[in-house]
């Protein structure tokens, strides 16, 4: 079995630490280097619920896409629940590593998952990472469909390929308007719009798509708007890194068991659809 600072080597390699942007929180969190691996889960949020999964799969290692501490700490208390994660950890010899926004700029990376579940053909990063001289590794993807769809079409594709939420798809547009080239980014996306009408596309797939700049967007130009979950538009990636894990161990022999965490960390629970409008005039009471 390999210890954890080979496995941690072959990861930072896949996500280097220094192509996360200056405000992330990546690499190892807890773990000792020295300790065997034989058993790594692949999640996307680190909370106790899925340290608990790792803990009941005898996992020695948990890899999130989500950072467990983003900002600063003066403790790691088990009253808190941040805390009471790290103790759950180390009680458990089970090491937690994070590859955030350097995963999101990754060839492949979180956005080409995303692609991937949704059949679509990836031409290109949407923001070019500028020290990427192959021009492949970047924020986004330009992507284009091998069969037009509508507006319509597309949200029941993603509802149907994604991970299910309580909030599904979001569409802002025209539904039944043609889609041929689209731009996914997985996670908040609504700092992209610029990049996004400039790449020329028909529609854009991410999340946590706000009231204002969706309206704003929306005047500026006739692009259709997707909204999915956070946690669903980053999901697919773990099954990308798992796959990406399970080759490294295959040519290292190390035998590792690469799993992927399939329960629903979105903090969503329930959506009650609205019902259709009584009257044509006025404001809601």
């Amino acid at each position: 079995m390999p210890r954890l600072s080979e496995v941690i080597a072959a990861l930072e390699n896949l996500w280097p630490a220094e192509r996360a942007e200056s405000w992330d929180a990546v690499g190892t969190v807890v773990g000792d280097p020295d300790q065997e691996v034989s058993r790594v889960l692949f999640a996307v949020d680190p909370v106790q619920e899925i340290v608990d999964e790792a803990v009941k799969l005898d996992a020695d290692l948990l890899v999130t896409h989500h950072p467990l501490y983003l900002r600063g700490t003066t403790t790691v208390a088990a009253s808190t629940f941040k805390g009471r994660v790290v103790h759950t950890l180390i009680k458990n010899d089970i090491a937690l590593h994070v590859a955030h926004t350097n995963a999101d700029t990754a060839d492949p990376g979180v956005s080409d998952a995303l692609a991937g579940a949704l059949d679509l053909r990836v031409v290109g990063p949407l923001v070019p990472d500028s020290t990427d001289p192959s021009g492949r590794r970047g924020l986004g993807r330009i992507c284009e469909l091998d069969h037009p769809l509508t507006v319509r079409e597309l949200a029941l594709k993603a509802a149907e390929r994604l991970p299910a939420t309580a909030q599904g798809i979001r569409v802002a547009g025209d539904p039944e308007a043609t889609v041929r080239t689209i731009a996914v980014s997985g996670g908040s996306g609504d700092g992209l719009f610029d990049q996004v009408r400039a790449a020329g596309v028909d529609a854009f797939l991410t999340a946590d798509l706000r009231h204002h700049p969706v309206s704003e967007a929306r005047a500026h130009s006739p692009l259709a708007l997707l909204d999915a979950a956070h946690w669903a538009t980053e999901w697919p990636w773990c099954e990308l890194a798992a796959t990406q894990l399970d080759e490294i161990s295959d040519r290292n022999g190390w035998g590792l068991r690469v799993h992927v965490s399939d329960t629903v960390t979105d903090p969503w629970t329930a959506h009650a659809a609205s019902n259709p409008p009584t009257r044509t005039t006025g404001a809601p009471n």
